[in-house]
């Protein structure tokens, strides 16, 4: 008899109720609607400027400033007006950054961010001016920090790297890929990128879901300025898993979905870490009840994956990822603009702050997609022209207000 018609062994009741039972157990363990991670998100060929802002939205942004067209060039004048635009400004590295919780210690923390800020805002004031004293002044930040820093230590170690990653990875792009002139340091400046930070963020975190979405900005462009597929693939795979389970949807059940790692394998826990949360609506992030602020930085860092993802080839906006992200926004912009709490909401108070984080969402949902998004709009035309959060937020009234490339 030949293999193909041999009759197979059959299998035990025993070892059937087994295998059910372990497949049940485990989609248990994994918590409710755990998002399965999406592999091979990266581009064949990565497409520089790609990390948050491209080349078509930093020409929109030239032309405009030119005329003196607004928002844009009042967005400009505040950005160069800033301290991150000080032609003075001397950068201030250190072998190691010492970061603890609410900045203590902070040896180096607020140095590193907002040299890191300094870069980027240079970086565009080069492109939107080609003036080159500004390329140079960025260069000068990236060299000096490149030259020496070796790690990141204490407990907010991972976050603060993902912060400065973020704008690292946003001024390199830049200058690499437009400025003409002599940058010798690039070489250094990627080695420091592939071996001080990526390590930091590229294994994401079980702490609130701002961490895990800062950290996974700051790993998926440093990935696009390394051109590094495999890294960018991971960044991107828990980017879905986090985001899925930051920003809850009524389609997702009666409880938020889950990231597999934390094991919230029960109600009660699922709410304790939802800060005390137990009604569930559209919008509702596992922040909100902690503050609007926090919530602003996780808001903040799913946008700019998703316009990373949309300038290298994968438009996420219109998948979840961009309906998590309209809806948070509408949510919080309605609380923003002054409605009445309701008692179920958070204890029926909030801290409000979202902070500067509208208007690549907002751009991206209603410029370019169609959605009204009333709340967003009012608050984003009434907070402009944004500035910076001085954290790893900064001019996107600039560079994505109304922004349609």
């Amino acid at each position: 008899m030949s293999s193909a018609s041999r009759p197979r062994p059959r299998r035990s009741r025993a070892v059937l109720l087994a295998s059910l039972t372990a497949a049940l157990v485990g989609t248990l363990l994994a918590g409710p609607g755990a998002t399965a991670p999406r592999a091979e998100a990266a581009p064949a060929a990565f497409t520089h400027p790609g990390v948050t802002v491209s080349r078509n939205q930093l020409d929109f942004v030239r032309a405009k400033v030119a005329v003196g067209a607004q928002p844009w060039k009042g967005a400009f004048d505040r950005m160069t007006a800033s301290r991150y635009a000080d032609p003075n400004r001397v950068p201030k590295p250190r072998a190691v950054v010492e970061c603890g919780s609410y900045s203590n210690p902070n040896i180096g923390c607020t140095d590193e961010r907002e040299d890191a800020i300094a870069a980027y805002t240079n970086a565009l004031a080069w492109y939107t001016t080609r003036e080159e004293r500004y390329a140079r002044k960025a260069i000068e930040l990236m060299d000096a920090w490149s030259a020496v820093i070796r790690d990141h230590t204490n407990s907010n170690a991972p976050l603060q790297t993902g912060w400065a990653g973020s704008s690292w990875s946003k001024a390199a792009e830049i200058i690499k890929h437009t400025y003409p002139g002599s940058w010798a340091g690039a070489g250094r400046f990627a080695t420091m990128l592939r071996d001080v930070y990526l390590p930091e963020v590229a294994g994401g975190s079980n702490s609130n879901g701002n961490w895990e979405l800062t950290m996974m900005e700051a790993a998926v462009g440093i990935s696009v300025f390394l051109e590094d597929k495999a890294s960018y693939d991971k960044a991107m795979a828990k980017f879905r898993t986090r985001t899925a389970a930051y920003v809850y949807l009524a389609s997702d059940g009666p409880l938020p979905k889950t990231v597999p790692s934390q094991n919230l394998d029960t109600r009660d826990k699922i709410v304790k870490y939802w800060q005390g949360q137990s009604t569930f609506v559209t919008g509702l992030t596992q922040e909100t009840c902690r503050d609007f602020t926090h919530t602003g930085y996780g808001i903040s860092s799913l946008s700019h994956i998703a316009e990373t993802s949309r300038i290298q080839g994968q438009d996420l906006y219109g998948t979840d990822v961009g309906e998590r992200l309209r809806h948070a926004l509408g949510f919080h912009a309605t609380y923003e603009q002054g409605a009445a709490v309701p008692d179920w909401l958070c204890g029926g108070s909030v801290h409000l702050g979202l902070g500067p984080v509208t208007e690549v969402g907002y751009n991206a949902l209603h410029n370019r997609l169609g959605f009204a998004m009333t709340n967003t709009q009012a608050l984003t035309e009434r907070t402009r022209p944004s500035g910076s959060n001085n954290l790893f937020v900064a001019w996107e009234t600039l560079t994505h207000g109304d922004n349609p490339a």
